[in-house]
Order: C-alpha cells, then structure tokens, then sequence
C-alpha cells in the first residue's frame, strides 16, 4: 500500500480509501435497499481486512442510508480499537437529510447543523476531511466558505473538499479562499474510470495546478467494469448495475475497454477489477481510488490492485482504447501549443 499526499497539506492517507456506501443492513433504509446490505458484524469484518491491508483512509457520508452508515463505521472502528490518530475519515455534507427546505444544501446552517450529528454519529471529536458532497446553486459561494473555514478553526475539521462540481466554479472558491483568508479546498471526488475519462478535459489540468488530491469514486463505473457485463462475460443478470444503471457509460467504449481488460487479467493472473482499479492507480494525479465492498471476495480483487505493476504497453493499449474524442477548445488548444511546449529553443 502506497501513502499518497492530501492535497498540499502535510497528511498521507491511502492509494485505496474504503468507500461505505454498502454499510447499512438492508430493509432499515428502503431507498437504498440493494444498495446498502451490511449490518456491524459484516461492516466489522470489511474494515478489519481493509486496516490490514494498509488501508488509513475512509470515505462516508451522511446521506448514505441516511446516517446508517457513518454510525456503523465509528462503531466499527471503536469495535476493532483503532488508534483515531492513524485513522483519516472523511465524510460528506449537502444531500436532503429530511423533508424540510433547509435539510439540504451548502447553506452555513444546513453545514452547521450536519457536522455536529455527523461527529456523533462517528464517535469522534474532529472530521479529518469535510466535504461538500455537491453544488449548491442558491447559497452563495462566500457563506459556504466562511462556515467550511469556522468549522476548521473550531477544530471540527481539520480539512475541507469537494465533490462532483465543474472546474470553473472550483477555482473561483479557490480564488474567494485565497484572497479571504479562508481555508482551502485540498481534496476534489469525481468519477473517473478506464470508462469515463471526461474529467481530464478540465478537472485534472486544474488539480495538477493547483495541487489538489483526486480522491475516485465509482472506479468501476458501478460494477461495469468488474468483468460480469458486456460481450464475454459469464452472467449479465447480476451486481448493482442490475438495479441500478448508474453512472451513466458509453457502453461500446467501455467493451473495448473491457475487451482490452480481459487480455491483461489473464496476462498479470487477476480479475477485470483489479486491472480496472490498477489502471486508475497508475495516473500520476490520482491520490486515492475509493472502493466499496459487500462481500469479502470483491474486497480482496480491490486490494490486489495495489500489487498489480502494469507495464508501459499494457497502459499505452489502455490509454489508446479509452481516448476522448477531440473536442474544442482542446484540439486548438493542441494545435496553437505545439511549438510552446518545455525544450531547449532553436531559432
């Protein structure tokens, strides 16, 4: 296991962070039935095999199966008697946590509100990464970055991200936190898979500029790249993707792709997921790929990802049958860059 760095900041967490959208017994939360299946004893048992893999880093939030699951993961961790200086956890504010009109959002009230039961449910003091969990497009940026700031100095918080927003409206928050004194973004969660590049377009030049950690989310493009789906494979009956066809995937490229996959799992003797995963690993501006789990044996296909060394072919063949279509500004931005790029001038 490899300890990637958090942003700018000077804390390491984990290439794999554990995802906990699986945590929470099924029946308790019926809109996330067939989603959420694990009671304690089986939450228990996919974090102790994660902590002994290496894994420091976990990913919740307090929509999932509304709270369910980051009450079961502090309990978890107070089961197993880990040491909370060497845990990092991560949780996320903004989904509708009730039927009110200010039960949701990126409000200084509804964030107020959230940390607080989030920190109980958690049974802990502090949250080492807050995150808005998306864009709020009534609250204006500066309240929602003046609370993020008081709930650092407060030392609820030690660090703030964000997720699923556009490159533009991140680096005005950046801009508004830079010139306000507030505390900044360091961690930004998007999709991204060998199925769905699109955040190289804008997201990832903005990450590498301003050195925030790109933490994964559906890796496998919910379960479609995990070798059960497609032309090839052995059910296209079962997992998620059977009930719930999320996100959204242009399913001819991803056979390609999967096609491509299937070679190199034989190749290297491992599963599709794990080359899925082991593909993403590889990019040099990835800080941490959150995985889930609901069974002990999709767990340990994550966890190989970590041993899996692709070679320079097997990632140019990857790179080449996942490749973007061009598309402007970037195919002019290519075409007027080519004589700027960094090398020793000739006139």
């Amino acid at each position: 296991m490899r300890y990637n760095q958090l942003g700018s900041t000077g804390m390491f967490v984990s290439e794999l962070c554990l995802g906990t959208l699986t945590f929470g017994a099924a029946g308790e939360n019926a809109e996330w039935d067939g989603i959420a299946s694990l009671d304690q004893k089986g939450v228990n048992e996919i974090v102790a095999r994660s902590l002994a893999a290496g894994v420091n880093f976990f990913d919740t939030a307090d929509v999932y199966s509304y709270g369910e699951s980051e009450r079961l993961l502090g309990q978890s961790l107070r089961d197993l008697g880990v040491d909370r200086q060497k845990m990092v956890i991560a949780t996320k504010v903004h989904g509708a946590m009730g039927e009110g009109p200010n039960q949701r959002g990126s409000s200084r009230g509804h964030i107020m509100d959230s940390v607080d039961a989030s920190l109980e449910r958690l049974q802990v003091d502090h949250i080492d990464l807050y995150q808005l969990h998306g864009n709020d497009t009534v609250t204006p940026i500066d309240e929602t970055l003046r609370a993020l700031d008081d709930l650092v100095a407060s030392g609820k918080v030690r660090y703030v991200g964000l997720s699923n927003w556009a490159a533009w409206r991140i680096a005005k928050a950046l801009g508004i936190a830079e010139r306000k004194g507030f505390a900044r973004f360091e961690t930004v969660q998007s999709y991204y898979s060998i199925a769905g590049r699109d955040l190289e377009r804008e997201i990832v030049p903005l990450l590498n500029e301003e050195k925030l950690g790109l933490m994964v989310w559906s890796p496998m493009a919910g379960g479609l790249l995990s070798g059960k789906y497609g032309p090839g494979a052995p059910s296209n009956g079962e997992g998620r993707r059977a009930y719930f066809n999320f996100p959204p995937v242009n399913e001819d490229c991803a056979w390609a792709a999967v096609a491509v996959m299937r070679e190199m799992a034989a190749k290297h003797d491992v599963s599709v997921a794990t080359v899925a995963l082991g593909y993403l690993l590889a990019k040099p501006f990835v800080m941490s790929v959150i995985v889930g789990a609901s069974r002990m044996d999709q767990l340990e296909q994550n966890l190989a990802a970590t041993g899996l060394k692709l070679d320079a072919d097997d990632l140019a063949r990857l790179d080449e049958v996942s490749a973007l279509p061009s598309e402007y500004p970037g195919w002019m931005l290519e075409r007027q860059g080519a004589g700027r790029r960094p090398a020793p001038f000739v006139p």
